[in-house]
């Protein structure tokens, strides 16, 4: 056993993880045969074969997956603890990959980040917008943003933003043609710009009044994936839209779009950012989170969005 070497483990998490030799050697700046040949070295001195390998995939053997069960816990603790000492030295630097939908991107990220990358010039961010759920451990993300408290159990989320409001509007001109609404019931109606998120469900409306609240899947010739989008079919008058109102106020304001019902628009729960559940976040992260925490959320409106 005196030849077995620490990163020898590693090499071999790497590879079960990424499912291959070369991309476990692309994430780790080597070359696919280095990787082989530490494998193959540390497979003689266990005396055991530890990776079935086919011309198309790289899987555990039994033995393998019994020794990566083990190792994993022992991995990830060496690794906190090499990070935790080189922390100790470092100022926030490197990269903070955020996934997070668009209006959330637009309205509450962009601020954000922009005032945060003023402050710390040495971290790089990377922001994906997307609406669907992932796993953002999986994707390799630092943090996500998502709206609600409804995540795993083994994230952390702080609040993120003000709270939110959806308002319904239309263009001028739709209201002059079609009418106005004065229940959320008179929505069967009209021809509602529908929006389907990316797991294939149509977004429901929900209004509040007082006690009285109700949920209606609005009909349309219509459909979009975009809240950028729709808020263009309502301001060509294609229909009412159900959009954040920070999306629409600046219309509304201009008199471009007409909100409809307010009286039954229902404050909603902020934007949330969630991260894994670690004992060390980077320097970096660490950072964003302060910076999170102490921001100064703007009360005006942004100016619209752009996706």
């Amino acid at each position: 056993m005196s030849q077995l070497r620490l990163d020898s483990f590693d090499v071999f998490a790497s590879i079960v993880r990424c499912g291959g030799f070369r991309a476990a050697a692309a994430e780790r700046g080597v070359s696919s045969s280095a990787l082989s040949q530490t494998i193959n070295s540390l497979e003689e001195v266990l005396g055991i074969r530890l990776l079935n390998r086919t011309t198309r995939s790289v899987y555990p053997t039994e033995a393998g997956q019994r020794l990566l069960e083990r190792l994993a816990p022992a991995l990830s603790d060496i690794k906190l603890a090499i990070r935790e000492v080189d922390d100790l030295r470092a100022s926030p630097s490197g990269t903070l990959k955020i996934n997070a939908p668009a209006p959330a991107v637009d309205h509450v990220l962009c601020p954000l980040l922009f005032d945060f990358m003023q402050k710390y010039p040495a971290v790089k961010i990377e922001v994906i917008s997307d609406a669907a759920i992932v796993d953002i451990v999986e994707l390799g993300f630092d943090a996500g943003v998502r709206f609600g408290k409804q995540l795993a159990q083994d994230m952390i989320a702080i609040p993120l933003g003000p709270s939110l409001r959806y308002t319904i509007v239309a263009s001028p001109d739709y209201v002059e043609r079609f009418g106005r609404p004065l229940t959320p019931h008179d929505l069967v109606g009209h021809d509602c710009i529908q929006r389907r998120f990316p797991g294939g469900t149509l977004v429901s409306w929900r209004f509040s009044r007082a006690d009285d609240m109700m949920e209606i899947t609005p009909a349309g010739r219509l459909t979009l994936s975009s809240a950028a989008n729709e808020l263009q079919a309502a301001l060509a008058g294609m229909g009412i839209a159900h959009v954040f109102d920070d999306y629409a106020r600046p219309y509304i304001q201009e008199g471009r779009l007409m909100e409809l019902l307010p009286d039954w628009s229902p404050v909603l729960p902020s934007w949330f950012l969630y991260y894994p559940n670690r004992r060390l976040p980077s320097a970096a992260m660490r950072a964003f989170l302060d910076h999170v925490r102490h921001f100064t959320w703007r009360t005006d409106p942004a100016s619209g969005p752009e996706d």
